[in-house]
């Protein structure tokens, strides 16, 4: 079976967590051995990954040096991916048998310059900032906050992903044998100019879409979405809050405005789009079940066979 395994930023660097290489390298070795299990049963697996938290912290590194040194999002994005992409692939390589092949591509995705998503930023990056942060945040850096739990976040443009440009890379290193790390963050968002050439763009892509449109073109069996809550939730953060077990990609479009955009939000968009568009499975859930999800015992499927909603006990 070919997995296509999205790891999420906050489950990198866990909410409230001291942004640390120790608190990262923890987590990415407990990842690590979840995705190594389904790799060692014989499964093929592509790993992706979230950069929120640590693209942010790059952003706030870079704004502290001199004004014409201050990189754009992009390469903050590559920074990020081959960053994240070491730690995984080091830790797999921890947890694999000997002789196991593991690579990181940087992967660089399409989008479109007109795309109306950089009029209206929604993809949170960085720290929460709280209090009288917040003030200073918007006075000394000018960026456009947004609520995020008890706190504020910096939100920039996420475009929607149009082609994942070194996918064929990625087809012929599975052909291989090779476990492939890649789309980090998204992936590194450029875009074509009228002559044809590659120019970099300032954004952050979502990686669950990202991570959706590359398990579609794969041909994935399953799309594994794994975050820092359990599932998808109705009315999450409510006491009516309801678990989804499983449900179809047509239930779950007419249940849209229960989820956050820039957080749960393109994570349904992502499931319901590979759901459709190949027929077969995406699950959302926690890091830490990754085994339990593969085998239906935790998440939230969305599958085309389901019907209706049906909510865990």
């Amino acid at each position: 079976m070919l997995i296509v395994a999205a790891l999420g930023g906050n489950a990198l660097l866990k909410r409230g967590e001291t942004q640390s290489f120790a608190n990262q390298r923890t987590n990415v070795r407990h990842a690590a051995r979840q995705l190594a299990n389904l790799i060692i049963a014989g499964h093929q697996v592509v790993v992706t990954h979230g950069n929120g938290p640590q693209v942010g912290m790059l952003a706030l590194q870079s704004a502290a040096g001199p004004p014409d040194a201050i990189a754009p999002l992009d390469v903050l994005g590559a920074e990020t991916e081959g960053m994240i992409g070491y730690m995984i692939e080091q830790e797999l390589r921890n947890n694999l048998p000997a002789g196991a092949r593991v690579a990181t591509l940087l992967t660089q995705v399409l989008v479109d310059l007109d795309d109306p998503a950089f009029q209206r930023p929604e993809k949170p990056i960085g720290p929460v900032y709280k209090g009288p942060a917040v003030a200073q945040a918007l006075a000394e850096r000018g960026w456009q906050l947004s609520p995020d739990g008890q706190g504020w976040r910096r939100v920039v443009a996420s475009p929607q992903p149009l082609a994942i440009l070194e996918q064929p890379e990625i087809s012929a290193l599975l052909a291989s044998g090779i476990t492939v790390i890649c789309a980090g963050g998204g992936g590194i968002p450029c875009a074509r100019q009228g002559n044809g050439t590659l120019i970099g763009v300032e954004a952050v892509i979502d990686k669950d879409r990202s991570s959706g449109l590359l398990a579609a073109g794969l041909g994935a069996d399953l799309l594994m979405l794994l975050t820092d809550v359990d599932a998808a939730y109705v009315g999450f953060g409510t006491p009516a809050a309801k678990a989804i077990a499983e449900t179809d990609p047509a239930s779950l479009k007419l249940r849209l405005a229960d989820f956050r955009a820039g957080s749960m939000g393109p994570k349904i968009e992502a499931a319901i789009h590979f759901a459709e568009a190949t027929g077969r499975r995406a699950a959302i859930g926690q890091l830490e079940d990754a085994d339990r999800i593969f085998h239906g015992l935790a998440g939230t499927f969305v599958n085309g066979a389901a019907t209706g909603l049906r909510f865990r006990a």
